[in-house]
């Protein structure tokens, strides 16, 4: 029978999640390819198409959609990428998780199509943006979130907020459990 203690090292707390983001000594760049084919950066390199195209982008998922200083729609992308826009704000109140299943469906469709290269984008890239690229990483790779986290931080430096971290962790939670009940089904 496991233990309260055994329990606290199979789950991770929102503070030993923290403690993984704060080792990363990566510095901030405008882009970076976190898993293949996935990129995720900020509203500048997301404005500029030009870049975008180089690097073979076809698909923009926008955490920060509609809001100040993050243009974005299908209109301005045109026919060179397929777009899908999130409203999400950065804060402790903002209940992301509903999203998590749409953003993670829309990646997924994204690096099934030919050539498929995706930017998930906010207005920084840490926080917003990387919280679903985690959910999709989560929900499609079938990766805890501590296993997620340590593979994104190779590669970029990211900071999800308090909030989006207890809400990747419910979703850790939701999906060890469903992976328990098929299991014993």
């Amino acid at each position: 029978m496991p233990t309260v203690k055994d329990k606290a090292k199979e789950y991770p707390t929102v503070k030993d999640l923290q403690k993984v983001l704060d080792a990363c000594k990566l510095h901030l760049h405008q882009i970076d390819e976190v898993w293949p084919n996935i990129y995720v950066g900020n509203v500048a390199v997301a404005k500029n198409k030009a870049v975008l195209l180089n690097l073979g982008i076809t698909h923009v998922l926008n955490a920060a959609h509609s809001k100040q200083g993050s243009p974005g729609n299908q209109s301005f992308y045109g026919n060179d990428f397929v777009y899908f826009g999130i409203p999400a704000d950065d804060s402790t109140h903002f209940d992301l998780d509903v999203y998590f299943q749409p953003a993670a469906d829309f990646i997924h469709k994204a690096l099934k199509s030919p050539g498929g290269k995706v930017l998930v984008h906010c207005i920084m890239g840490m926080s917003r943006s990387s919280t679903l690229v985690l959910a999709y990483l989560m929900i499609y790779h079938h990766l805890p979130l501590k296993q997620a986290l340590q593979k994104v931080v190779q590669k970029r430096a990211i900071y999800p907020n308090r909030n989006f971290l207890a809400l990747l962790l419910d979703l850790d939670l939701q999906l060890t459990r469903k992976k328990k009940t098929c299991q014993i089904l």
